[in-house]
């Protein structure tokens, strides 16, 4: 555990405390029977501003190697982001002409759900996947990959083997690395000179519209809006030539970065920039209200769960999720409420969710045992999940939605 007073990127010393959501176990950590008989590891986790740069990070961070080595979070288990991620696909190759001379790498490939794409297409790629475990799926499924964290000198590496990218993507991951100036550094340094990095991460400014702070957990250092960001880029002779605002992770950025002065830089920079100057996203006051908001938000959901327990209704969970170990271990909602939760990946049922314990079942156990109610903890794939539970519902089960608003899906 590392934790100090000088934000990450900038350098400068002060940072203003946010929220704290308490001392947390890694969201990700999902523990087995035999787990509960050892200590379980907890850290801070708590939110802070950087009054100089105006990024938001978390104040205590916990080494990339605890967090990633061994990962059990498949990407390719939600048919919503294998949509986005094939889509995504097909604008890059028709807007950057990528063919069979082209080279794409992505970082933090997870499972090759997204190279796959390109691979089918004929598009040499090459996936960084830290997690051994991920990246020997994704090798069986045909996608390269090597099991290494990205880092400059990796880049610096791949560069000299030739393997310089025409494009470079990063999909959730840019925020997950303390080391930002590094991981830029090798963006920089793997770019071909008219080459593009992608990058989609979820954006600062819906974080604190609209309550996300489940987003906050130990993986995600940083909480990016572009204010914070083109410093950063532009610190190691990047800049940022494009952005779109994406509906997807509850609103995410996705930024096309480039080498200073390669490309010209879209109009969509200059709007963002100026929207989030309306917003006052360099100001302290933007961000003072966050804290007392979600403890609000906290609040209405446990009333709403005291009255159905109360009223003799039993309860579940949907979605065995980082943001839902965030949201159930700030909230304190375990067994007392909970009956267990369930989970479309295979690699995460049998487990117990971190902090609270609550045993993790295939999806398919909802409609069987027919909770009166269902947490729905991944709210951010809310549509596609209740078209998956469709015989939940027909059954006369529920969802409560926690987020951005408290509400029950419709009878």
């Amino acid at each position: 555990m590392s934790t100090s007073n000088q934000c990450l990127s900038c350098g400068r010393p002060g940072r203003r405390l946010i929220l704290d959501l308490g001392v947390q176990p890694l969201a990700n950590n999902l523990l087995t029977p035999a787990d509960l008989s050892k200590p379980e590891p907890r850290f801070p986790l708590r939110l802070a501003l950087c009054e100089s740069c105006w990024l938001l990070q978390i104040t205590d961070l916990v080494p990339p190697t605890d967090l990633f080595s061994e990962y059990l979070s498949f990407s390719s288990v939600s048919d919503a982001l294998l949509r986005h991620s094939a889509d995504a696909v097909t604008a890059h190759r028709r807007n950057l002409a990528l063919g069979p001379e082209s080279l794409v790498i992505e970082i933090a490939s997870n499972d090759g759900y997204l190279l796959k794409n390109f691979v089918a297409a004929g598009i040499p790629c090459l996936g960084i996947e830290p997690a051994g475990n991920i990246a020997r799926v994704a090798v069986e499924r045909g996608v390269p990959t090597i099991s290494r964290f990205f880092t400059a000198e990796l880049a610096a590496e791949l560069a000299e083997a030739g393997k310089r990218a025409d494009l470079i993507l990063g999909n959730n991951v840019f925020a997950h690395v303390p080391d930002i100036n590094g991981f830029v550094a090798g963006l920089a340094r793997l770019l071909k000179p008219q080459g593009r990095a992608i990058l989609e991460f979820p954006y600062g400014c819906d974080l604190i519209e609209h309550l996300e702070f489940d987003t906050i957990y130990h993986e995600h250092v940083f909480y990016f809006t572009l204010r914070a960001l083109v410093p950063v880029f532009n610190r190691h002779g990047l800049e940022v030539v494009g952005v779109d605002r994406l509906a997807i992770h509850g609103g995410s950025l996705r930024l096309q970065v480039a080498h200073l002065g390669a490309i010209p830089v879209h109009p969509s920079v200059a709007t963002l920039l100026a929207e989030e100057a309306r917003k006052g996203v360099a100001s302290s006051r933007y961000y003072e209200q966050f804290g007392a908001q979600v403890r609000s938000i906290r609040d209405q959901l446990l009333g709403q769960v005291r009255e159905l327990k109360a009223a003799g209704k039993s309860i579940a969970a949907y979605g065995a999720s980082a943001k839902g170990s965030t949201l159930l271990n700030f909230y304190g909602l375990g067994r007392a409420e909970l009956d267990f939760v369930v989970d479309r990946s295979s690699a995460k049922q049998g487990r117990l969710t971190p902090g609270t314990h609550l045993p993790i079942l295939p999806a398919e156990e909802l409609a069987r045992r027919r909770p009166d109610y269902a947490l729905l903890l991944t709210w951010n794939f809310a549509e596609e999940i209740l078209d998956q539970q469709r015989p939940y519902l027909q059954a006369g089960g529920r969802f409560i939605i926690p987020l951005p608003a408290v509400r029950l899906s419709p009878p």
